[in-house]
């Protein structure tokens, strides 16, 4: 998996004109999977997302997580995270996950996520998708599993 975690104080995604999903301060979470990714990786990869302590104390240092700030988490599929960008001019998608399965693993970790923490929000899998975000900070993050 890999994951791109921007932190936000907005985004929300868009499809066909229609908002799927939205959020006020909190993460969005730019998620792809790969050929070697499982169901099984995923309980400790979410975690990791929702205990990184991106988030500012009062002393201005990043020792909170999205747990302890409460903030919305914003899941999208972005499966050009796992492209091949090391020679040429045109991305390789070989290492990406085969559609199915990503699709598969993508709404297995949006419900773990629902089950774990809300509020969670969700773009759709294969869908022409419209995401709008106010980066806080700027803060982005790269998660690899």
């Amino acid at each position: 998996m890999i994951a791109v975690l921007q932190r936000v104080s907005s985004a929300s995604v868009e499809v066909s004109a229609e908002t799927v999903g939205a959020i006020g301060p909190g993460l969005l979470v730019l998620l792809a999977f790969e050929r070697v990714d499982s169901d099984a990786q995923q309980a400790s990869f979410l975690e990791r997302v929702l205990g990184l302590r991106v988030f500012a104390d009062a002393a201005g240092k990043m020792n909170l997580s999205l747990r302890d700030v409460a903030g919305g988490l914003l899941i999208v599929p972005q499966f050009t995270l796992a492209a091949d960008t090391a020679s040429g001019r045109r991305p390789g998608f070989a290492q990406a996950a085969e559609p199915a399965v990503a699709r598969a693993l993508f709404e297995a970790f949006v419900s773990r996520a629902r089950v774990a923490y809300e509020p969670v929000a969700a773009g759709r899998f294969g869908a022409d998708m419209q995401v709008r975000l106010v980066n806080e900070g700027p803060a982005t993050f790269i998660l690899r599993s």
